[in-house]
């Protein structure tokens, strides 16, 4: 391959992890039986890798009791708690696969996951400060009052059962509590068994990533996959037994289970979850009272950590590392959290949930400005390119075009949708981001833009037509066009772009009004303006690109415009 070309082949000086997730489990439970594995402040848990391989093991008979097999779909829709991470360990160790659903998500949003993954057991929360989640299954699934053993819904054909993370049984759900008791009708014999039939190139995830179509895409993951990226993510980092991490990234993102929970237990590292929900001063109390060495999170949370007034009373001198991802980082920033919050060993990781996630991450000991103006080199055993998007040809360095991953890390490809997985992984098995970005002579790379109109949102990837597509369904509404606008807090907001039908009339509290409790709320357009025509190309298409222009003038944000990402 030239040299001058923007190819790269990460070096492996370990092998690939050819196991399972549960085998790796039992593995560094083995090696420190002793050491904490979790650590959940508001449950007031500490769980050491024995006690957490042991509750594991016993939600895992209880699901194979009450008839989970291997393959099936099983989904998760909590915040972070530790029921959460025993179902994801628990799930690998019996070969179900775990459908990841955002605890964000609204009756609309999970009507459609539950039915594209096919879930057949549903293990829910019960209530939030925001979110009445036992409420919107119910109002899903009425037949739920029937109380049979197996439910019959017209709305979700394929869900069978329904586990609610509490106490007490409620008409057609069982609690948690009462999930667990059915482990006595299950040996370890059983579940030893039904472990070593399993294959790390088997599926063992399902995450729902925003698609250009409107619906959202289930990336489907194996053991392979996400094991070995939550292993090499940690091995850039340094992570040992004697690192404790905090993860206060939502876990049904690659970001928490993977990067979080798969990198720590690779390791014999601890996992602390700081709050259900990101609160920065419960991630500054938690640094100072644990002594953790790490702590995860996107941009906005480490702005949020950075000006919280009680900043400066916690002791952060602990800190020496930890991930930075899921959105651009302005360059200001990762210095500060360099300084201010001791982390002088903190990396950048670059990825997408279809590559689980991590494609490219910054190293310890390379200058400054590499770790803090790029997103890295590329990671052991993948391989990036970059090309011109319109004939695949591979650009020469300095010269911006599509970032491709091929190598262990690619997906299986998006859950029952043949045309779409086509369409992201080529021929020769790389996968197309959409991602514009830039190598240097380093093989450093750069993000500069994307060839999808994406928004990224403190994290959370919104895809315009998704919203679109929602607010279509309004009856005022003629057509309407999504784009993202700078913002200083979280990098992008949503704007809306309203034609309303011939003699309607509308408020932008009407359209907020419709779209609440119906699609999460970080979708929830922050700015709305209603226009009788949008620009338009000669050819007739939309020129979002002068929409946001437009905007940026009118709303004043000239100042978030120009803040300088890595």
């Amino acid at each position: 391959m030239d040299v001058s070309l923007s190819y790269a082949k990460g070096i492996a000086e370990k092998p690939l992890l050819e196991m399972t997730v549960g085998d790796m489990l039992d593995k560094i439970s083995g090696q420190f039986p002793h050491e904490v594995a979790l650590i959940v402040e508001h449950q007031q848990i500490v769980w050491t890798y024995q006690t957490f391989l042991r509750r594991v093991n016993e939600l895992a008979r209880s699901l194979m009791a009450i008839g989970i097999q291997k393959g099936d779909r099983v989904g998760i829709w909590s915040l972070n708690n530790s029921e959460w991470v025993l179902t994801q360990f628990a799930t690998a160790k019996i070969g179900a696969i775990l459908v990841n659903i955002n605890p964000n998500y609204r009756s609309h949003e999970l009507k459609y996951a539950l039915n594209k993954a096919g879930v057949k057991l549903l293990i829910t929360a019960d209530k939030s400060k925001y979110i009445n989640y036992s409420g919107i299954v119910q109002e899903l699934a009425p037949e739920l009052l029937d109380d049979e053993k197996e439910l019959r819904s017209m709305e979700l054909p394929n869900l069978k059962m329904v586990v609610r993370l509490h106490e007490k049984d409620l008409p057609g759900m069982m609690s948690w509590f009462t999930l667990l008791k059915h482990q006595i009708h299950v040996s370890y014999e059983d579940l030893e068994k039904r472990q070593q039939s399993l294959d790390a190139d088997e599926p063992i995830n399902i995450q729902f990533t925003s698609g250009t179509t409107g619906f959202p895409k289930g990336a489907t993951l194996s053991h392979k996959n996400i094991l070995n990226n939550g292993f090499f993510v940690a091995e850039r980092m340094g992570l040992t037994q004697n690192d404790k991490v905090i993860i206060p990234v939502p876990l049904y993102h690659c970001f928490g289970m993977v990067i979080g929970n798969l990198g720590c237990v690779t390791h014999g590292a601890a996992m602390i979850y700081p709050a259900e929900m990101f609160d920065a001063e419960a991630v500054l109390k938690a640094v100072e009272k644990h002594k953790a060495t790490a702590v995860h999170g996107v941009p906005t949370m480490f702005i949020a950590e950075l000006e919280h007034p009680d900043f400066e009373k916690y002791d952060l001198g602990s800190l020496r590392t930890g991930i930075m991802a899921g959105a651009p980082c302005p360059i200001e920033v990762m210095k500060k959290v360099q300084t201010s919050m001791h982390m002088d060993q903190v990396q950048i990781a670059y990825g997408m949930t279809e590559t689980s996630p991590v494609s490219t991450q910054t190293k310890m000991g390379t200058p400054i400005e590499k770790q803090v103006s790029t997103v890295g080199q590329v990671h052991p055993h993948l391989e990036i390119k970059i090309i011109q998007p319109e004939d695949g040809t591979i650009l020469e360095k300095g010269r911006p075009g599509e970032l491709c991953t091929r190598g262990y890390s690619v997906m299986k490809g998006y859950w029952d949708d043949m045309d779409k997985t086509a369409q992201s992984i080529d021929e020769e098995g790389w996968m197309h981001s959409g991602d514009l970005a830039v190598m240097d002579d380093e093989g450093y790379v750069n993000i500069v833009g994307r060839l999808k109109d994406m928004i990224i949102r403190g994290g959370e990837n919104i895809y315009p037509r998704e919203i679109e597509e929602f607010l279509y369904t309004h009856p005022k509404i003629s057509d309407v066009q999504v784009i993202g606008v700078p913002s200083e807090k979280f990098g992008e907001e949503v704007m809306v772009w309203i034609k309303l039908k011939e003699h309607a009339d509308a408020t932008e509290q009407e359209i907020i009004d419709f779209c609440t409790g119906k699609i999460a709320h970080y979708k929830i357009p922050k700015f709305i303006k209603f226009v009788e025509e949008f620009p338009m190309t000669v050819t007739g298409k939309v020129r979002k690109v002068d929409m946001r222009t437009i905007s940026i003038q009118e709303l004043e944000l000239h100042k978030a415009d120009q803040i300088k990402m890595a």
